[in-house]
């Protein structure tokens, strides 16, 4: 899908108070700013227009956008986040989102989050993890599948979401450890195999061909670069110490 714009939200000065799994210590909450807006800059860099909104106080972790909602040409669905914590996120992107896309808005019987849900083309790949449960991958595919396109589960028992360990980077290709790529779900695609240590970099973003990853992962760009694609190194120190990566910081369209 070639996008032309994002949604992206300020971080919080009490971003280090949001949800994480990880054990890296606290965010500097003035780095994570200076992280984000690099990031701001390489979008803008890629020539795509930039929707930011303010800093949520009351929501830590809501600079991570892209878990509230799955942006496609024809819809924008609303997601049913698995924490509870992260419920009333949906409120104000739902406000931004309705001027750009009918919108659809998840029940509540089921949890879904953007950062389960991988597309390629018109086929979704979507996490089972602790925050995406069989109920919402369910009400997701009755949203989306009479627009054409298909849904699959994936089971994931490591990292917080699917795409914390598996992103799709062009040319019919995954990137991912090993263990991903061996997935039956996954075996018409070409691999890129990262080793277990490099795991977070697997969170590289695809963006109208270019690359953007992660810096300070030398096998992992030592593999993008066989693709011979434009490649963006991000640092995100600060970002993963709240369990998030180069793709939960916007909704792209």
């Amino acid at each position: 899908m070639a996008f032309t714009q994002i949604i992206a939200r300020l971080p919080a000065d009490n971003c280090a108070a949001g949800l994480t799994t990880a054990s890296l210590g606290a965010p500097d909450a003035e780095l994570t700013r200076r992280q984000f807006w690099d990031y701001l800059n390489a979008m803008l860099s890629l020539r795509l227009k930039v929707t930011l909104l303010p800093a949520e106080a009351d929501f830590p972790d809501a600079h991570f956008v892209e878990d509230t909602a799955v942006v496609l040409p024809e819809l924008a669905v609303i997601t049913h986040p698995g924490a509870p914590q992260r419920a009333g996120e949906v409120e104000s992107i739902k406000a931004v989102l309705k001027d750009f896309r009918p919108l659809k808005v998840m029940s509540e019987r089921g949890t879904l989050e953007g950062g389960d849900v991988m597309l390629i083309d018109k086929a979704f790949y979507i996490g089972l993890t602790t925050r995406t449960n069989e109920a919402g991958i369910s009400e997701f595919a009755s949203l989306v599948e009479p627009y054409g396109y298909s849904v699959t589960s994936v089971e994931v028992d490591e990292g917080l979401h699917l795409k914390s360990a598996i992103n799709y980077v062009g040319k019919n290709t995954l990137i991912s450890t090993e263990k991903f790529a061996r997935l039956p779900q996954f075996s018409h695609y070409q691999h890129l195999i990262i080793p277990d240590e490099e795991i977070y970099a697997g969170n590289t973003l695809l963006i109208n061909g270019t690359l953007i990853t992660p810096t300070g992962y030398p096998a992992t760009l030592a593999q993008l670069r066989t693709l011979d694609m434009p490649i963006i190194e991000l640092d995100t120190s600060e970002i993963r110490k709240m369990d998030g990566g180069l793709t939960c910081l916007s909704l792209r369209f």
